[in-house]
């Protein structure tokens, strides 16, 4: 509605204003009604092209007008008469040309930044293996970075526009723990970003029709033809169930962790009591509890088992083994699946 009204106005107001401002002439008259109906088919052709085209022509015309100047500049350092005068006679040509030159490949081809995502896409689909879409808990977690700078990561780093702004949301919250883990989520980006060998790429992407964050990021990954890499139990087991590959910074963690083998020595720093009786508590430097039998008497004091057997469970590694010298015993280990 309001732009007819911007039209009508538009058809009366050029006219009249020739008509009683310029001549009272029909001449006058139709001159102010070509002008009022150029400036509408301008208003229409408008409205069709997107703000950005248009920016985008008029950075290109711009642009092909100072490399006019350049040029000019350039002719005239050559300082040849006959060149210059030739040069002259047409400038008002060349100038338009290359306005018109700038402003039409500007116009076609800066639009073309925004298919750059879908390039991407379109890419993940032959190559997907490659890519590894992360997940909030992973860039929370931080180990994400060791892995990328010892170059045991290939491809790029996938990160949706709904990772980042859940990481937002985080670092605004008003509870104190959530807003520290949101920023060091975003100070952790910041260390992929500045990582050669792992591209990290920020993707406009969004999925709407699914509220929760783990079905975005699933569904994402499996249109992407990509690997989701995250420390969440729970997503690892959505991601088997919807056959999206699953890369889980735990299960790495856990597979590098040193190997023991029945008849092995081992050095523990007993540290607490145990729940059962006299019972001693320790941790290997991997972060291992190891529990040693009778040992409840050696707490605060280093010893030395013999591990005897190995228990493997869905809970973990069960280590059993008996200290040596004065402090035998029995020892179990327990590493968290």
């Amino acid at each position: 509605m309001i732009t007819w009204v911007y039209r009508a106005v538009v058809l009366a107001a050029c006219p009249a204003i020739v008509y009683f401002q310029i001549t009272h002439t029909k001449q006058g008259f139709a001159v102010g009604l070509g002008v009022g109906i150029v400036l509408v088919a301008l208003e229409a052709m408008i409205e069709s092209i997107q703000l950005f085209n248009l920016v985008a022509g008029a950075i290109g015309c711009a642009g092909g007008i100072i490399a006019m100047k350049l040029l000019d500049y350039s002719v005239f350092q050559v300082n040849n008469d006959s060149l210059n005068q030739v040069w002259d006679r047409y400038s008002a040509l060349r100038y338009f040309s290359l306005a018109a030159l700038g402003t039409i490949v500007a116009f076609r081809k800066l639009p073309e930044l925004d298919s750059l995502d879908k390039d991407l896409l379109e890419r993940g689909k032959r190559r997907g293996s490659e890519m590894k879409v992360v997940d909030t808990s992973a860039i929370i977690d931080g180990r994400v970075v060791d892995i990328a700078e010892t170059n045991f990561l290939s491809g790029a780093l996938i990160v949706p526009r709904f990772i980042l702004n859940e990481l937002h949301q985080l670092a605004d919250s008003e509870d104190a723990l959530k807003r520290a883990r949101g920023r060091r989520g975003l100070d952790i980006l910041a260390r992929l970003k500045e990582i050669p060998s792992v591209p990290l790429k920020i993707v406009e992407k969004d999925i709407p029709e699914i509220k929760e964050v783990d079905g975005k990021l699933v569904r994402f990954a499996k249109e992407l033809g990509a690997k989701v890499l995250t420390t969440d139990f729970n997503l690892n087991k959505i991601a088997a169930l919807e056959g999206v590959p699953c890369l889980n910074v735990n299960d790495l963690s856990n597979a590098l962790k040193p190997v023991v083998l029945p008849g092995e020595t081992m050095s523990l720093f007993v540290m607490k009591e145990g729940k059962e009786r006299d019972q001693g508590v320790g941790y290997l430097d991997d972060g291992t509890m190891v529990v040693i039998e009778d040992g409840r008497r050696f707490i605060g004091k280093r010893v030395d088992a013999s591990v005897t057997s190995i228990l493997q469970t869905p809970a973990g590694r069960m280590i059993f083994g008996k200290a040596r010298g004065e402090s035998a015993g029995r020892v179990r280990g327990i590493e968290p699946a």
